[in-house]
């Protein structure tokens, strides 16, 4: 009931996140016929539903080759994150990637879960990538190519320093950057500008130690080993080994690594502002920026956060609904940075041995946002607005009930007359309503 709670406290998220489910049942009946296609569109929806939507927005001639694309790297990240298969198994696997996805009858069963299912599937995904242009497929290859040699350079050396925590995140994210311009370029819907380089590569860094950051509880958990992302040179000031932070009587610690963490990767954010602001096309502006923006808000969640280190730490629905809704000029994205970078500066204590660096970083995205966007005359996306009243909340109450009604009906989960018997019931239907 967690989910259900947070709607009722933030009404004015509810129709958002009806649009948004909406949004994306609609996107996932827009797909080519085929049946290779068919099952590439519903693996994508099962290993992400927010690149989904975003890759689903795209324009037609573009949107075949990112879901292959996004696909392809997902399958590619599945065999190196799986941490039961051996050094020896899968350093020729990662290497060779990029021929398999010529293979239509290559397979490698590995990962768990939608990921399994994704590389048992996979001979779809490479059938779909021989469809594609020949463009498509050498900008698909070359930085896959790139991609799995990277990842088979740090299965056999860990992360020591923060030059090597750049260089990892340069091979698994800062690639796709480039990866993803190319295929803008490709399309005919975008050029690229003379330090598109450098910009891309921070697009994807800034994307991927957020995401190593907020991971730390899942890659530290990972069986039968863990994952180890974090740079041994920052943790070991702190900690004998990196699973101890997960500690109690670390917790004071784990965090001050924490904001260092953040903090680092604040430094892109500049670039990823250039980065954006020189997109042309709507839909590709959009499929760029939403994800910039949810890294901003996981980072001033994370920050200070010893939660991190116990549980999942992730942007709620409510606002990840109002960022796809209302994302779509640079002013949009100035005005979202600048609302989390005013929550994360709200968190800052002055004795946090980072606390300078980190207030300085803030102080330089903020100061973009109120010099180049309009922060005026706009809603808040993390402020909550006035305390709903009673009636609304009964309002709000019997409108659940009705969408948990017609939720069960529409999927015959159960009898309604057994529904109405059991109110609980309807209320469990409606939270996971929301939380699919």
């Amino acid at each position: 009931m967690g989910s259900l709670g947070q709607i009722l406290r933030h009404p004015d998220e509810i129709y958002l996140l009806l649009k948004l489910k909406m949004e994306i049942k609609k996107a996932q009946k827009q797909i080519p016929p085929g049946e290779h296609w068919r099952i590439c569109y519903s693996l994508l929806h099962n290993v992400s539903t927010s690149f989904s939507y975003v890759i689903h927005q795209l324009r037609t001639d573009l949107r075949n080759p990112m879901c292959v694309f996004y696909l392809v790297l997902r399958a590619l990240d599945t065999v190196e994150d799986d941490t039961s298969i051996s050094k020896e198994v899968k350093l020729p696997i990662l290497t060779d990637f990029h021929r398999h996805i010529y293979d239509r009858d290559w397979h490698f069963s590995c990962g768990r879960n939608e990921f399994k299912v994704l590389m048992d599937q996979f001979h779809h995904v490479s059938s779909a990538f021989l469809q594609l242009e020949r463009g498509y497929q050498e900008v698909i290859e070359d930085i896959t190519k790139r991609m799995g040699a990277g990842m088979a350079k740090f299965i056999c050396q860990e992360v020591e320093t923060m030059e090597d925590h750049t260089e990892y995140c340069y091979y698994v994210a800062g690639l796709l950057g480039f990866g993803l311009s190319k295929l803008f370029l490709a399309s005919g819907l975008e050029v690229l500008t003379p330090d598109w380089e450098q910009l891309s590569n921070s697009m994807g860094l800034f994307l991927h130690k957020t995401h190593i950051i907020k991971d730390y509880l899942e890659d530290i958990n990972e069986i039968p080993e863990p994952r180890k992302f974090w740079p041994r040179q920052i943790w070991s000031k702190y900690v004998g080994k990196l699973e101890d932070f997960k500690d109690e009587e670390n917790s004071t610690k784990a965090v001050q690594c924490l904001n260092y963490m953040v903090t680092d990767a604040l430094i892109h954010i500049e670039d990823c502002f250039k980065y954006m602001a020189a997109l042309r096309d709507p839909t590709i502006f959009r499929f760029c920026a939403i994800p910039q923006i949810m890294a901003i808000g996981t980072l001033s969640l994370c920050y200070d956060n010893v939660q991190v280190f116990r549980s999942v730490v992730k942007v709620r629905r409510g606002i990840t609904a109002k960022v796809m809704d209302r994302t779509k000029t640079m002013d949009d994205v100035y005005g979202a940075f600048y609302d989390f970078s005013c929550m994360l500066n709200a968190k800052v204590d002055k004795k946090d041995p980072n606390a300078t660096e980190t207030l300085h970083r803030l102080e330089v995205v903020q100061k973009l946002c109120r010099d180049i966007g309009v922060l005026q005359k706009r809603n808040s996306l993390v402020k909550d607005g006035a305390q709903p009243k009673p009636l609304i909340i009964v309002m709000l109450l019997v409108l659940l009930l009705a969408i948990g009604f017609a939720y069960l009906r529409a999927n015959r989960v159960i009898e309604i007359n057994n529904a109405i018997s059991d109110p609980d019931i309807i209320m469990n239907t409606v939270s996971k309503f929301f939380s699919n």
